[in-house]
């Protein structure tokens, strides 16, 4: 299950606007996770792998799915992972060197929150991850990334999976210059973009970046 293409998406359950598709690379492989095959099908895209226990799509998504030359990637209801841990390990089979991912900022609190520690995991170190949750983006960051944005945007750093050390950030109202952000400490929450890009280094440890598509609106 190995591939060249550079990038691999990766479909949740839930929901997602068309306009998604001009924010996903085309002619990326399409990994879904459970759920998200009917997500996908939606879309227009042609499903690479379905993967999960398949409890949430509906027959008629997976069918189509494995009409259209989609391979299944069957697993029992009881399980020790998340279908989309599953789809991600699967997108690292697949050789990409990027994995987006497509999910809703809504749902369940509990899948938002795990699913986002899941994207820090040093198992996905290698590839560079990013996650577009409907109006909102998550970005993971290990030792730097430059990301494009619009004077204004709202965006925070919050450390992943212990404390992310050496953050300097350039291009944003409050910068940071080789600080140490703290899990459970407010410190890099609702910077604001004031380039159209922002570089953002991380000397040792990983951020996740978020993004909730909000513009901070000041008085003139």
């Amino acid at each position: 299950m190995h591939g060249q293409r550079s990038t691999i998406v990766v479909i949740a359950a839930g929901e997602a606007a068309t306009s998604v598709l001009e924010r996903l690379p085309a002619g990326a492989a399409v990994v879904a996770a459970d759920g998200g095959v009917d997500v996908a099908l939606a879309l227009g895209l042609e499903v690479t792998v379905a993967v999960g226990d398949f409890d949430s799509v509906t027959p008629s998504g997976l069918a189509a799915a494995e009409r259209a030359g989609a391979q299944i990637v069957r697993h029992p209801e009881e399980k020790d992972a998340t279908d989309l841990e599953l789809a991600l390990d699967v997108a690292l089979e697949l050789g990409g060197s990027r994995i987006v991912v497509v999910g809703q900022a809504g749902g369940r609190l509990d899948h938002l929150l795990a699913g986002l520690l899941l994207l820090g995991h040093e198992r996905y170190a290698e590839v560079e991850i990013d996650a577009l949750l409907g109006p909102a983006s998550a970005h993971i960051v290990r030792a730097e990334r430059v990301l494009e944005g619009e004077p204004g945007e709202l965006i925070s750093l919050l450390p992943l999976h212990g404390r992310a050390e050496g953050v300097t950030t350039e291009g944003l109202a409050y910068p940071l210059r080789g600080e140490t952000l703290e899990p459970g400490s407010s410190r890099g929450v609702s910077n604001v973009f004031t380039e159209l890009r922002a570089r953002i280094v991380v000397g040792r440890g990983v951020l996740a970046v978020l993004r909730p598509g909000a513009i901070e609106r000041r008085p003139p």
